[in-house]
């Protein structure tokens, strides 16, 4: 029997060997729905999708959430960042965190989307 996909991933524990990943939220519906964003070829199977699966506010709240990860990871002010995007200090601070000490979701996804590493704040 296969694994739930949520049980798939896994990330280097303090020994060095990988701890295997559990979402808070995996199961059987879950893991179907990103068997089948994975199945999506081109943006515009995607923009298809995700029009007749989520609402228009829908998708701009996950986008924005993803353009907040980027302003943070490019070291901007949770100031600059709610002036541009209207968003709350409380979400950008909710965001800032899963940044930091999430699942590492935002950090594949942006190291993949821009492979040149961030600044450092030293």
């Amino acid at each position: 029997m296969m694994e739930p996909l949520g049980w798939r991933r896994g990330r280097p524990g303090r020994d060095g060997f990988t701890v295997p990943y559990r979402s808070r939220f995996a199961d059987a519906a879950t893991d179907r729905l990103f068997e089948a964003i994975l199945q999506l070829r081109s943006a515009d199977e995607c923009y298809r999708f995700f029009e007749d699966l989520c609402t228009v506010g829908e998708v701009h709240a996950l986008a924005q959430r993803l353009q907040v990860a980027e302003l943070l990871r490019a070291g901007e002010t949770y100031e600059h960042i709610s002036a541009r995007t209207g968003m709350s200090s409380a979400t950008i601070s909710r965001i800032n965190r899963f940044l930091q000490f999430g699942a590492d979701g935002y950090r594949l996804v942006l190291d993949r989307l821009d492979p040149t590493p961030p600044p450092h704040s030293d």
